[in-house]
């Protein structure tokens, strides 16, 4: 069966807000995912199977089911971490995937489950890996994240913030890493997340359909471009693929080196101060997200604007607001009090 021809990345018309945080993700994991709002009809799984298609192949090591990078041994899970010890650590390649998370998945099948009975009797740890071990080093895909039992969320969210997913059970314990990228979607129409699990994404974005016609007329021209021919249709944008995946791969090299100011650290937690946001997860965020913009845009000295770029991604939906109001910005504040 002929493998189905993803769309795109560079084809989608619009949405530069959504696909900017989507590759600031890519660049940087630990930024701690990105929950997208919109309407039907706005690209959002389109712009996230695209992005996976995007991305080169990466390094893993053949027959890992957490696909480890042989080059870190860092995040290695156990069994690998014995084979670099054998010296017998066989490297191969394989392209970033989507994993899909099902509304009606339940905790077990998310993390992974434990055989209690091996371990009293055999005093062996047996781990049925679940879902965040096909994650590690993918992309995790949760569409209607707000319908999704809010303790999956809960659970989904720890592990994007630590890079490890911890299964416990009568006091035995199992880890492995689990370092992905999360993206969320939900049509706000069909009901809200707590803002608890709001607070715990580390960038969200609202999009909605393009309004200008001409805009519209060509997301349906290049739409049926690629369903009349995938092939030549890819083929017209696989300079731009191309030109955007080596952007992406300097700015993960870049990021380590990216530095920042203690006046740009002041000014941002003015920033959280003034707003009045709860916590400090904000502050660290803003710090995160510009630095990896200035990875992005091959610079190594954080500045003032990625600050701004940051704080539009960050900051909206950590605002306080009343039950069914979005929370919103005042962007000449913002503005007013990075600049004084």
């Amino acid at each position: 069966m002929k493998r189905v021809a993803v769309y795109p990345f560079t084809a989608i018309v619009g949405q530069e807000v959504m696909k900017l945080a989507l590759i600031l993700n890519v660049i940087n994991p630990a930024l701690g995912g990105v929950l997208i709002k919109g309407e039907k009809g706005t690209a959002k799984s389109t712009a996230v199977r695209a992005l996976a298609e995007l991305l080169p192949a990466m390094n893993i090591v053949a027959g890992c089911k957490y696909h480890c990078d042989p080059f870190d041994s860092n995040h290695y899970c156990d069994e690998c971490t014995e084979l670099a010890l054998k010296g017998e650590l066989p490297n191969t390649t394989a392209k970033m995937k989507v994993v899909e998370l099902p509304v009606s998945a339940t905790e077990d099948r998310v993390v992974g489950t434990l055989d209690i009975e091996q371990a009293i009797k055999k005093g062996e740890k047996k781990f049925e890996p679940g879902i965040l071990a096909l994650a590690n080093r993918n992309i995790l895909y949760v569409d209607e994240i707000n319908l999704l039992d809010d303790h999956v969320v809960d659970v989904l969210l720890d592990a994007a913030a630590m890079g490890v997913n911890t299964v416990e059970r009568e006091g035995v314990s199992y880890s492995h890493p689990a370092k992905f990228v999360l993206v969320g979607t939900m049509n706000p129409e069909e009901g809200d997340i707590r803002p608890q699990l709001l607070d715990r994404f580390g960038l969200s974005v609202v999009v909605t359909g393009e309004h200008e016609p001409a805009k519209r007329v060509e997301v349906i021209k290049r739409r049926l471009a690629y369903e009349l021919d995938a092939d030549s249709f890819i083929a017209r944008y696989e300079e731009e693929q191309k030109a955007l995946a080596e952007k992406i791969t300097v700015a993960q090299k870049l990021l380590p080196e990216v530095t920042f100011s203690d006046e740009l650290l002041t000014k941002v937690a003015q920033l959280a101060i003034e707003l009045g946001v709860d916590g400090h997860r904000a502050d660290i965020t803003v710090i995160k997200t510009a630095m990896t913009v200035a990875a992005y845009e091959g610079r190594k000295e954080t500045s003032l604007e990625d600050v701004k770029t940051a704080a539009k991604l960050v900051l909206p939906h950590r605002m306080r607001r009343r039950p069914f109001e979005e929370g919103t910005l005042d962007w000449d504040k913002v503005e007013s009090i990075l600049m004084a």
